[in-house]
């Protein structure tokens, strides 16, 4: 296991790593085991009504364990991890306050450095934005990612280049400020004392579990949650709108593509995703990692977090 920080009580105990590894489950035997509550860190769980999609836990799913920073944006808004930082870091300290075990579960890395990092967003400029966007919407994101691996190679290499929201972030910022965007990426320093505890799998087992969960997704009503969505503004929403599965689904709703053809692409696309995940998370060593397939999971993962208490 990597080194792990001592973790001084309060602490936040984190858990991450790739979709369909398994944390929501580890997280509520943790929660438990440690008197927890868990703070949500995945950045589609924000909005209200990405459900199935998003494999968000239902009430009963829950196990009595209170869950915080869900369901906080309609689907029409774009994110803001800003936002999310302010909403999260107040779950925290609220959970501490009660005595309880601050549990800081889910695979979105920016949204978790937010949260446990000294990490300040550089501010916005309106008419940037708005010019950036409305390229975005002539052209495609392609050009403009072009301009940034120009601008901010190391940048481009951590975006997807069809990640259109968050090309624009990076050139706003650079052309505001006129450095680079990762030159307002903080070296890591810690704001709340804790412990990380990475969950994976081996590949080829992991690829089966997120094909048996796409299938899920379409058995348990996800085109209805999406024609659901759609009537609430689903597709102006820059962010929920690109959510895996849920543009899969508006393609087969609009007959682009087949049912079968979309759970294919949701499948094919989950699996990129989690490659970019493993890069991100596997970069840090403060990270404790667990392999998600141990029946004995839940005692490892016990024993990082008790031992990093000492």
């Amino acid at each position: 296991m990597a080194g792990v920080p001592l973790l001084p009580p309060p602490g936040v105990v984190a858990v991450v790593g790739p979709t369909a590894t398994g944390k929501s489950a580890l997280s509520l035997a943790l929660a438990h085991e440690l008197g927890g509550e868990v703070v949500n860190a995945d950045s589609m769980q924000l909005y209200r009504g990405l459900d199935i999609g998003t494999a968000k836990l239902t009430s009963d799913e829950r196990e009595g364990v209170a869950h915080h920073v869900l369901d906080l944006w309609d689907v029409t808004m774009t994110a803001s991890v800003a936002e999310y930082q302010k909403a999260a870091r107040a779950a925290v300290d609220d959970i501490v306050a009660r005595g309880r075990v601050p549990l800081l579960v889910g695979g979105s890395g920016l949204y978790v450095r937010a949260v446990l990092e000294e990490f300040d967003f550089p501010g916005t400029n309106p008419a940037i934005r708005e010019r950036l966007e409305a390229e975005l919407a002539e052209t495609g994101p392609a050009p403009l990612y072009e301009r940034l691996r120009a601008a901010d190679p190391e940048a481009a290499a951590k975006i997807l280049a069809s990640n259109g929201r968050r090309i624009v972030r990076a050139l706003e910022v650079i052309e505001m400020t006129g450095s680079t965007f990762t030159a307002h990426l903080p070296e890591p320093t810690p704001y709340y004392p804790a412990v990380q505890i990475g969950v994976d799998r081996v590949t080829a087992a992991l690829d089966e579990r997120i094909a048996e969960r796409v299938d899920l997704m379409w058995q348990q009503g996800l085109l209805d949650e999406v024609r659901m969505l759609d009537a609430q503004g689903l597709r102006e929403g820059r962010t929920a709108s690109r959510a895996l599965g849920y543009q899969q689904a508006l393609a087969e709703l609009d007959g682009s593509m087949t049912g079968p053809q979309a759970r294919e692409d949701t499948t094919r696309a989950t699996r990129r995703f989690v490659r970019r995940q493993r890069s991100w998370f596997k970069r840090d060593p403060r990270i404790s990692w667990l392999d998600g397939a141990d029946p004995d999971l839940t005692r490892a993962a016990l024993a990082v977090a008790r031992g990093a208490a000492r």
